[in-house]
């Protein structure tokens, strides 16, 4: 019988804490997969090297698994496990200057897809997506904790002390009142707003939600979450059913989504996000099918329509073909679909993909699945069509994503057989972060230069004067036997 924990909460009762997550965590929108055989085997490689490495450097075993070392150790028992996908040398592991030195630092990175809760809504239950989870996490019931590891001041820890990310967008789910809202716009502005002045610049965007149907209603809410909000882009999710009676929706519906759009277009924000792929408990499953995408990127083509999550599907569809070599079927369910949209078009440049939570889940799972969905969208779509996300912080800090992409290598099999290139530094510094600014208008040159002077980064400056202790945290659900 499977049993559901907090990902903190078992790792802090099982002693399983890992520089990279060794089991695939939930961010309540998705079923995780329990943990592989091979991801076990790379738990254990890193709890044993941990041992034997804290020794020699006088460390503590939790002070090792936090440090750049720990993440080298992560990163070597992965390429023990699964093959060479990452490009690290065994001495980063045990002496700290050089995995400093070992990799190319320095990148613009702005995450598209990041997350907190707002504490006022923890009550009485976890709403929002807890209301729809607990159809298949019965735990969630239960929880009625008010879940300070989410909240703003762990927010700004996790990913802009304890990672790389230069920008972020905070996002949102739909649902269907403001009151069950866990991060309703208003939030996400306010939000914005505490960080950019923090930083004495520009730190963080926020969403707008869309859902086109709830009616007529939600036009006016589009333009005042503009006017009043300065909300920076659209976030809908097609597969949630509201109105009356609640039904889910499609972006290529002249009747129902059309008129959003247009109005998308009159307000001048022209980035439209949508949740595909990992289909939401309590959602139609065949609306998060990327397939609507055709047309209205056709019909709009002075808008941008990003898919987030890449329209990845699931583990368990395409783990097999990934195990077998794909000897027998190289596609990876929607994802292909997603791709084959944009082959049909090559005029369709206003087709964007985005990683998060994909990128996660199928790097320390497959690595080789992995190499093939990145190969797939980047020959499919172009690596300036690539987006950058975490869905942090359900993934804990960015860190350890941010880490494995810069490391990550695409596989010669994989090249040999499906065509494609290497994953060089100009790539991943488009899909890291170049391809969001010139989709959001910022500035990566202007950003990079202030954030030194910008009060974040003091903070930051201090916190590492006392000696970091990433938190290794993950705030999501995994399942375990």
């Amino acid at each position: 019988m499977m049993r559901w924990h907090r990902k903190w909460e078992w790792d802090l009762a099982t002693d399983g804490w890992s520089p990279v997550p060794s089991r695939v965590v939930g961010n309540e929108e998705y079923m995780p997969l329990p943990q592989t055989p091979e991801q076990a085997r790379v738990a254990a490689l890193v709890k044993e090297t941990a041992r034997q490495h804290a020794r020699a450097l006088g460390w503590t075993r939790r002070e090792f698994l936090a440090s750049g070392c720990g993440l080298a150790a992560a990163f070597l028992a992965m390429n023990q496990v699964f093959g060479r996908f990452f490009a690290v040398d065994p001495v980063e592991a045990l002496e700290p200057a050089a995995f400093a030195q070992s990799q190319l630092r320095g990148q613009f990175i702005f995450d598209i897809q990041t997350h907190h809760v707002a504490a006022p809504r923890q009550v009485p239950w976890l709403l929002g997506l807890r209301r729809m989870g607990r159809r298949w996490n019965p735990d969630l019931e239960k929880d009625r904790g008010t879940m300070e590891d989410l909240y703003l001041e762990n927010f700004i820890k996790e990913v802009l002390l304890d990672s790389d990310t230069t920008v972020a967008v905070i996002s949102g789910i739909s649902s269907a009142t403001e009151a069950t809202n866990i991060l309703p716009p208003h939030k996400m502005a306010e939000t914005r707003e505490i960080i950019n002045r923090l930083a004495a610049s520009q730190r963080l965007l926020s969403h707008g939600l869309i859902a086109p149907n709830k009616g007529p209603g939600d036009l006016d809410e589009m333009r005042r979450q503009v006017e009043n909000l300065g909300s920076s882009a659209w976030k809908g999710y097609t597969g949630l059913p509201f109105g009356s009676p609640p039904r889910a929706w499609w972006v290529d519906d002249e009747r129902v989504a059309y008129p959003m759009l247009e109005t998308a277009r009159r307000l001048g924000v022209r980035n439209v996000c949508l949740h595909k792929g990992l289909p939401l408990s309590g959602g139609v499953e065949e609306h998060w099918h990327p397939k609507d995408l055709e047309r209205a990127a056709r019909d709009f083509p002075d808008l941008n329509f990003i898919v987030y999550h890449s329209a990845f599907r699931s583990l368990e569809a395409s783990l097999p073909a990934a195990r077998d070599g794909f000897r027998h079927s190289a596609r990876v369910d929607w994802v292909t679909d997603l791709c084959e949209i944009r082959r049909r078009n090559p005029g369709l440049t206003n087709l964007y993909a985005e990683l998060g939570s994909t990128f996660g889940m199928l790097v320390i799972t497959s690595p080789l699945l992995c190499g093939h969905v990145l190969g797939m969208l980047i020959q499919a779509l172009g690596d300036d069509h690539v987006l950058w996300g975490t869905d942090s912080i359900w993934w804990g800090s960015p860190r350890w994503q941010i880490e494995a992409f810069r490391r990550f290598q695409m596989p010669e099999a994989l090249m040999a057989r499906f065509g494609g290139a290497p994953l060089t530094a100009e790539a991943k510094a488009r899909i890291f972060g170049l391809n969001a600014a010139r989709l959001f208008g910022v500035d990566p040159g202007a950003h990079r230069n202030q954030v030194p002077r910008d009060f974040v980064s003091r903070m930051k400056a201090a916190y590492l004067e006392q000696g970091p202790l990433p938190s290794l945290a993950q705030y999501g659900w995994i399942l375990t036997a």
